[in-house]
């Protein structure tokens, strides 16, 4: 009887220690399923490259009322070009070799561009399809020194910012074979500046919102076509998407709360002295799949 009194105590302190491992264990699978089942946070990109179409307008103003669409749109004959087989393969062909060339320059020289090739390849940009034909893009074209050495202030600061608190060891790690970082020269000597803005809602007559369908599709759509635009009229860019920088940029720009910012692309010729890095593309294999 002694010899259990005097175990007890041990006994006690087991049941205690195997009760807290069960319990820490516990605890430990519920913050693992909890991590898993939350989005990662993003923070540098939580509003200005959010789709806004994600976000229902107000009830008020999202009703099934009038868009300021035409309700009976007239429909007209459609005509078409038609190629020949060996034609198609042959326009085909020398398009894929012109956009092959297509590269991301950093090194872009300040000799003038001429301002009729900035509206020519914004039109075509603006050929691009959109949800419901909102078309809800605004392309702002910079060319004033001031303005444009402003904005390289601006994103200059939240870049390096980005680089090294935001963005994390892995992008930053990626990011350095291409020798890129958060000094952006090319935004004071690129002739012309094209940001891109999504419009996520439009103003109907009255002044209520009006949906815009996949805003950020259509837009990114429009891009693409303004890269393949670009290139086609001997001008280089490079797709920048300045994280964080977005409000401050609408500010400067004065434009109103609805756009929001997806890319800036600096628009002009290489330096004589311009390079790029050797990189490679994957073959047809890799990136198309016929069933």
């Amino acid at each position: 009887m002694a010899l259990f009194s005097s175990l007890t105590p041990v006994f006690i302190a087991i049941i205690c220690v195997l009760i807290g491992v069960i319990v820490k264990k516990t605890n430990a699978e519920k913050e693992r399923r909890d991590t898993k089942s939350k989005p990662s946070s993003r923070p540098w990109v939580d509003e200005d490259l959010k789709d806004g179409t994600d976000h229902p307008l107000e009830e008020e103003e999202g009703d099934e009322e009038w868009q300021g669409l035409e309700e009976n749109i007239a429909h007209v004959p459609f005509t078409a070009e038609r190629y020949s087989e060996a034609e198609m393969i042959k326009r085909s062909q020398s398009f894929y070799e012109l956009l092959n060339k297509r590269r991301s320059v950093r090194f872009l020289s300040d000799e003038p561009v001429p301002r009729e090739v900035i509206d020519n390849v914004i039109r075509t940009a603006g050929t691009s399809p959109s949800g419901a034909h909102t078309e809800p893009w605004t392309f702002v074209v910079v060319q004033d020194p001031y303005l444009k050495h402003k904005i390289r202030e601006i994103v200059e600061e939240e870049e390096e910012i980005n680089y090294k608190k935001r963005m994390g060891d892995r992008w930053v790690n990626d990011l350095k074979r291409l020798r890129t970082n958060w000094i952006k020269e090319y935004l004071d000597t690129a002739p012309y500046l094209i940001l891109i803005f999504k419009q996520v809602y439009g103003r109907l007559p009255n002044g209520k919102k009006k949906t815009h369908y996949y805003n950020e599709i259509s837009v990114s759509i429009a891009c693409g076509i303004l890269l393949a635009a670009l290139q086609n009229a001997g001008l280089y860019t490079v797709t920048s998407t300045p994280l964080n920088c977005g409000p401050q940029l609408r500010v400067l720009l004065q434009r109103p709360a609805n756009e929001k910012l997806l890319l800036l692309l600096p628009v002009g010729y290489p330096k004589k002295d311009a390079t790029v890095p050797a990189l490679t593309r994957k073959p047809l294999e890799d990136i198309m799949v016929v069933m």
